[in-house]
């Protein structure tokens, strides 16, 4: 096996080659996969897919909470605005996060912010389940929401830091997997705690267990990635950790060695290791090492390249209204007058989960760019339907008058709520099979040195995105109409399909550097397309 080998299919970047030495290489046969990601890479992915599970299942819960609360909180039942700000408040929280945490990444490290936002899980967890107000519950997901933010940034970028390239959009979809199925273990403990006087709290509170459970993972055998530990200096701690992820490898000792080389190399490259080699301008190191990358961001164009596509993606997964569903679907199905709309949810929460599960199986296959291109159309239509559906339903009004009888929904035919049904389960399986997984992708766009901050920035995005459509579903279902609601969403989803079209290249089966070569002079739509074809071809 020749040296060439290794590096083009190393996890971790190279330096930059000509386009010349970019062609050799694709000539040269690809390692077996079971010798690039052995059962160290596995363990490691599922450990930090841990905090995927808490941002699922606390995403999740809330749905079966605002249908089970009743008048426990301030004793009276909530209102419109009560749960509008009950459930956007962990997305505002998770937006303020976000960039934080994209910080704090790059100062102390991946690992310890995840173990940070373990502790938010737990204490957020701890507070909602024994608040008797509303604010409370309110500070409880605010608190979360901050776990929930430096997670969503941190977990996958932990991930695709140690993935090797041709696994890395399935090791990265696991997350997404953990997330899918978070969010059904939170519609089961809201099915069976439903019918409890006060369940609502065993609810909430069960969040505080995988927390602590990853908490002890990380404190315990949950290493630092390699490409941080070189940043910060740390090469022995780094060597240590790849001889892990390649002692499976046949040749485990020249492929760590020339890993290694190859991180050294590229962060000589990006500015050196953090806070050293550089003058610092304000006294304060890692405050210009953030400026300087900030710099780099914006003012290179492949960087601002990057980070366009990144926001494009997770703007587009959150304001196509899917965590309205999330959030909402109890809330949607009671109305719709189905006889447990917990258990009604679970079966959209499932079909998340299924597809993601197909997502992991094919997304490396089929490629990201292909699989936004065919799924969203489906989104598309599924919201029209519903929205034309929602046309021949009188739906009662989402906060009842004190002491008034709640009207059931008027529909002209028996069977519209179960097509309601149908077109949100058909949408969930698009949704889940491309936008729920392949924006988290992002970290692959990035050079090592704006990593943290563009994915940061584009995690807030999500967040932000995320917060609007919490805080305006109900208010907008109540002031314009659901037909209306669900054919805004189908209006965005259109304009994100031509987005997609017209920048997004095929990510596929790229090396990092060579994705950063791919949007240095351009979005590399044609040349992506071209290389896909060629792999594909052989």
């Amino acid at each position: 096996m020749s040296s060439r080998d290794e590096i083009d299919h190393a996890p971790l970047l190279a330096p930059e080659t000509s386009a010349g030495e970019h062609d050799e290489a694709d000539q040269i046969p690809k390692l077996n996969a079971k010798h690039s990601s052995g059962r160290f890479i596995w363990y490691l992915t599922f450990s930090a897919g841990i905090s995927g599970l808490l941002f699922g299942y606390d995403t999740g819960v809330i749905s079966s909470t605002l249908v089970s609360i009743g008048s426990d909180l301030s004793n009276r039942p909530l209102t419109t605005l009560d749960k509008s700000l009950v459930t956007s408040c962990t997305s505002l929280f998770a937006l303020i996060a976000s960039p934080l945490a994209g910080i704090l990444a790059d100062k102390l490290g991946r690992r310890k912010v995840i173990l940070v936002a373990d502790v938010l899980f737990a204490f957020g967890a701890l507070i909602q389940a024994g608040t008797n107000d509303v604010w409370g519950m309110i500070i409880g997901r605010s608190i979360v929401g901050l776990a929930v933010g430096g997670a969503s940034l941190v977990t996958p970028l932990y991930i695709s830091e140690l993935a090797p390239s041709h696994a890395r959009g399935r090791l990265v979809t696991i997350l997404s997997l953990f997330i899918t199925g978070g969010q059904v273990v939170a519609y089961i403990a809201g099915w069976l705690f439903s019918s409890l006087g006060g369940g609502w709290r065993w609810m909430v509170g069960l969040g505080m267990l995988p927390a602590v459970f990853q908490l002890v993972i990380i404190i315990f055998a949950l290493p630092e990635t390699p490409r941080w530990l070189v940043q910060a200096g740390r090469d022995e701690m780094a060597f240590q950790v790849l001889s892990k992820v390649y002692q499976e490898h046949p040749d485990s000792d020249e492929m760590v060695e020339q890993v290694l080389g190859d991180i050294v190399r590229e962060v000589a490259e990006e500015g050196g290791e953090l806070g050293q080699n550089t003058p610092s301008e304000s006294g304060m190191p890692w405050v210009d090492g953030v400026k300087r990358r900030g710099r780099d961001l914006f003012g290179i164009g492949g960087n601002r390249r990057a980070l366009t596509i990144a926001v494009m993606l997770q703007a587009l997964q959150q304001l196509c209204g899917f965590n309205s569903l999330m959030y909402f679907s109890a809330t949607i199905f009671s109305l719709l007058s189905f006889s447990s709309p917990t258990l009604t949810s679970l079966s959209v929460a499932m079909t998340n989960f299924l597809f993601t599960l197909l997502a992991f199986a094919y997304i490396d296959k089929i490629g990201r760019r292909r699989i936004l291109l065919y799924s969203i159309p489906v989104m598309v239509v599924s919201l029209l339907a519903c929205a034309l559906t929602f046309t021949s339903v009188r739906l009662p009004k989402l906060t009842p008058e004190p002491e008034a009888k709640t009207r059931e929904a008027t529909v002209e035919n028996s069977f519209l709520p179960m097509i309601i049904l149908l077109c949100l389960t058909v949408y969930t399986a698009a949704y889940a099979f491309g936008l729920g997984n392949v924006p988290w992708q992002q970290s692959e766009l990035f050079p090592l040195n704006v990593r943290s901050l563009g994915s940061a920035l584009a995690t807030a995005t999500n967040w932000g995105s995320n917060f609007i459509v919490g805080l305006t579903f109900l208010p907008m279902m109540e002031l314009l109409s659901p037909s209306i609601v669900f054919a805004l969403y189908g209006l965005v989803c259109v304009v994100g399909w031509f987005g997609v079209r017209a920048i997004y290249p095929e990510m596929s089966g790229l090396n990092l550097e060579d994705v950063k070569s791919l949007l240095a002079e351009g979005w590399g739509v044609r040349e992506s397309l071209a290389r896909a074809r060629t792999r594909s071809s052989r």
